[in-house]
């Protein structure tokens, strides 16, 4: 269980992910004014550039790590009722990451980082951002290794029994991390922080987005876990009812550990460095990594069924209203579920050869990323902030309405910000522009998608600073919780058997070994065995 010291632990964490999620969200804002091209007065590209870099590195990096690892930390502690592995070990990866945070942060907003989140080269970045990158990661591999530390101890002090689901989705998070994040760190340390710091003069810009991909696709699931932790194990509970099936639950964070990681190729579909056969190969991949999606969907829809049931719900669709919509952690789960449907219906278009080549490089891409990052994710991570606050703070939340309030507006916010996106893509307009400058016909279709976009954007911004503003008014004015109320967790006795395939990892990291070597050993290694050519820089 968390103590007084490792609570204060897990809210510096929170605060760390959630400043930058507020910053962020303020930067969005301004990119979606700027990129609508309806006010010239703040069209400025090195600005605009310089903003979605800092915008894409907080929400894609800063606020899911720090909130990982602080939910992660929480999740051990109360899942396996044991204290904090190495207290001081967790603060040197704390301290590291928020180390790495601010170095890259200088560049960043000085203008000197303009390479967006995936900092493809050739475009360059100054070696600073680089170098705080990788602490960062540096920071979040202490965390894996805390994570899988206490796993192996419990199971040392509990033979054969059966790890809490939370806990076995945190290992596999860990695992799944440290899989994932090899790519992009062969990338930085042996491509770009040389290349930066001038020791060589160019750089392979195609082995380069090789190896980003390796990370760039499971990253997404590095971020998604966490949502589906409290979908199994916290939303069935808040609804009234039980998991309908650990089982269940277990193969799907097996099946999103071993699929999500062989298959980032589908992002390079456009790119000649890579063979049909490998593309090829990704893509099928990708389809197959859809199916734990639609397992958690049925399962956790099952479970709200029982609870809706159970609550007195009756007829064919009677249970959905007979859930408690008031709860924060119960609409949240709701509206993140009906977000994940059309989400995922986007991923399997782009994931498709034939209709990627069509929306690929257009509006429709920042469309479905946000509506899955920005929709399922983070309403998820909100809700989980909602559930713990108390346990955290000793503290109430100040409002029960507010916070329904702030879920409802983010859900609209992202339907209203994305709808219009994913309609741009398909009517040409291309992505990673600052502004919308063609004098055709064709931009007058635009328009109304574009103030449509800004609506929805501010929607979103004030949804975020009144979520910064629940949280923090709670922590600082919020009525004492009662104590009862304070360790309000999820169960930490071990659940019924199962088999050692969905209770250990070692059979399922040979696994991911294999597929690895089978869909990046050659790609790789060609780069290697025949002359290619680099690239000079070219940036700030």
């Amino acid at each position: 269980m968390l103590d007084t010291a490792s609570k204060k632990f897990v809210l510096y964490h929170f605060w760390v992910a959630f400043a930058a999620f507020g910053l962020a969200s303020v930067l969005g804002f301004y990119q979606v004014l700027e990129r609508s091209g309806l006010l010239p007065l703040i069209e400025s590209s090195r600005v605009y550039f310089a903003s979605v870099s800092t915008h894409g590195v907080l929400m894609a990096f800063v606020l899911t790590t720090f909130f990982i690892m602080g939910f992660g930390y929480a999740t051990a502690c109360n899942a396996l009722r044991m204290p904090l592995w190495n207290p001081r070990l967790a603060w040197v990866g704390f301290w590291l990451a928020v180390a790495g945070t601010l170095l890259a942060a200088v560049p960043l907003l000085s203008g000197k980082a303009s390479v967006l989140y995936t900092f493809y080269p050739p475009i360059q970045a100054h070696t600073l951002f680089y170098i705080g990158a990788t602490l960062l990661v540096v920071g979040s591999w202490v965390w894996c290794f805390i994570m899988i530390r206490m796993y192996l101890d419990w199971k040392k002090q509990h033979p054969g029994a059966t790890v809490p689901l939370p806990m076995y989705a945190t290992t596999a998070n860990a695992i799944l991390w440290l899989w994932a994040s090899l790519g992009v760190a062969l990338e930085v340390l042996f491509q770009l922080i040389p290349w930066a710091l001038g020791w060589v003069d160019t750089v392979d810009p195609g082995l380069a987005r090789t190896l980003f991909s390796w990370t760039l696709h499971p990253i997404v699931y590095f971020w998604l876990i966490p949502a589906y932790i409290a979908l199994y194990s916290r939303v069935p509970q808040a609804a009234g009812g039980r998991l309908f099936s650990d089982e269940l639950a277990r193969v799907a964070f097996v099946m999103l550990l071993v699929l999500s990681l062989p298959i980032g190729f589908h992002h390079l579909y456009m790119d000649p460095e890579q063979g049909s056969g490998f593309k090829l190969a990704h893509a099928v991949g990708t389809f197959l990594v859809a199916l734990p999606t639609l397992l958690t969907g049925f399962t956790v829809t099952a479970s709200l069924e029982m609870a809706g049931r159970t609550r007195g719900g009756v007829g064919l669709m009677g249970w959905i209203g007979a859930l408690p919509w008031r709860n924060p952690v119960v609409l949240a789960a709701l509206l993140s579920l009906l977000m994940l449907i059309a989400g995922g219906f986007g991923g399997i278009v782009n994931a498709s050869y034939a209709m990627n080549t069509m929306v690929h490089n257009t509006a429709w891409v920042p469309g479905h990323f946000h509506l899955i990052f920005a929709g399922t994710t983070v309403i998820l991570y909100m809700a989980i902030a909602y559930d713990l606050w108390p346990g955290l703070t000793g503290r109430q939340l100040h409002s029960t309405s507010a916070p329904l309030l702030q879920l409802w507006t983010w859900f609209i916010g992202i339907i209203v910000l994305t709808s219009p996106w994913h309609v741009l893509g398909l009517l040409g307009q291309p992505r990673r522009i600052s502004s919308v400058t063609y004098n055709s016909l064709l931009t007058l279709a635009w328009t109304p998608y574009e103030l449509a976009m800004i609506v929805g954007g501010a929607i979103m911004l004030a949804s975020a600073l009144l979520f910064l503003h629940i949280l923090a008014k709670s922590q600082k004015k919020g009525v004492m919780a009662p104590a009862s109320t304070l360790d309000q967790t999820d169960s930490a006795e071990s659940g019924a058997p199962v088999h050692s395939l969905l209770n250990g990892f070692k059979v399922w990291n040979l696994v991911i070994l294999v597929l690895m070597l089978a869909n990046y050993g050659y790609p790789i290694l060609q780069f290697f065995l025949t002359r290619t050519y680099g690239s000079v820089a070219f940036g700030y």
